[in-house]
């Protein structure tokens, strides 16, 4: 019986070392590999810089809590925009925790007369959105605009350049990524086109 054991448990060592190192460390070596020859930007992190230094990635959201800037979505990763505690906050539609949060996010963007797209209010499921709807920007121009002391029709245009169109319209929905939107907006201060 020890025999038919020995038999049985030699190829199970074998194979479970033999799928540990090819599964977890040569496939992943050559993605890696792959990755940074085909796309070394968005293999690390696709990361924006400023003056040589990184201030942010296209694929992380930020909080940018100033009227001069455009704001993203509420975020519900760790105390807000936590790389390091992505999630969503599991709130069901029966929490009164998740309705008092929105009810706030409500108060804090409310416009008289005009409709909040729900981006503004509600967090996405990873927390850490870089993206708003073309109409969550709009939404949000009278109040860059007089923040900045800058024309609403120009704040405008810069919002409409901004939108990001899919390549193939089914997969996905026209965005603005909020970091890219406010570098141009900076930009736009700075030099005034």
């Amino acid at each position: 019986m020890s025999k038919d054991l020995t038999t049985s448990l030699r190829p199970a060592l074998v194979m479970t070392g033999l799928f540990a190192l090819t599964l977890g460390i040569a496939y992943p070596l050559a993605i890696t590999g792959v990755a940074q020859l085909a796309f070394p930007r968005q293999a690390n992190g696709s990361l924006v810089e400023q003056n040589g230094k990184a201030i942010g990635s296209e694929l992380i959201g930020q909080n940018f809590a100033e009227d001069r800037y455009f704001h993203p979505r509420p975020s519900a990763a760790g105390k807000g925009y936590d790389a390091t505690a992505s999630s969503g906050s599991n709130f069901g539609p029966t929490s009164q925790a998740l309705v008092d949060r929105v009810k706030g996010d409500v108060a804090k963007v409310s416009v008289p007369g005009k409709i909040i797209p729900p981006d503004l209010v509600t967090a996405s499921a990873s927390g850490l959105d870089p993206d708003l709807s073309p109409e969550a920007a709009l939404y949000q121009v009278d109040r860059v605009a007089a923040s900045r002391h800058l024309p609403a029709a120009q704040i405008e245009a810069l919002v409409r350049r901004s939108i990001d169109t899919p390549l193939i319209p089914f997969l996905g929905d026209r965005h603005v990524n909020v970091l890219a939107l406010n570098q141009a907006l900076d930009h736009l201060a700075a030099t005034g086109h």
